[in-house]
């Protein structure tokens, strides 16, 4: 069966965080249809989005960059409230990757996160596809994070 998802990204960001998801889904998920839609930021996400979903797209995945500014955060706070509704009208996945210009001290610390959460957050999205819900229940509990280490589970 083929799969077709979406990838939204946007200029803002400083990583090409959907190269290295793509490469992921490339390698695990056959007969893959991709369709790239790229915005200028993250308050541009959720009308991409829409457009893929009704375009037929059964899951996207957004790649979003935050500045550390207090309006940055509040851009990023709407962005999330119109992706959460998305999933909720339409029953699709939306796999938000987004960083956070503040969640590292240098700019190499910065690509470490973003190329990390982009490939663990696509091999989310290969369990979801091929396996829906029961995809990722070997995974619960676990304190898994993507960008960051793990901080395991609490026994």
């Amino acid at each position: 069966m083929a799969h077709k998802i979406g990838i939204v990204d946007t200029t803002f960001a400083r990583v090409d965080m959907a190269k290295y998801a793509l490469e992921v889904l490339m390698e695990h998920v056959p007969n893959l249809d991709v369709v790239r839609y790229t915005v200028p930021g993250v308050k541009d996400l959720p009308a991409a989005v829409k457009k893929l979903i009704d375009d037929g797209c059964e899951a996207v995945m957004t790649f979003g960059w935050v500045g550390p500014a207090l309006i940055d955060k509040y851009c990023y706070l709407t962005m999330g409230i119109g992706l959460t509704m998305l999933q909720a009208l339409t029953g699709k996945h939306v796999i938000d990757v987004t960083v956070h210009e503040d969640e590292a001290v240098d700019e190499k610390g910065l690509r470490s996160i973003a190329i990390d959460r982009a490939k663990k957050h696509a091999l989310n999205l290969v369990r979801i596809l091929l396996y829906g819900g029961k995809g990722l229940i070997p995974h619960a509990g676990k304190g898994l994070r993507q960008g960051v280490p793990d901080v395991g589970p609490i026994e």
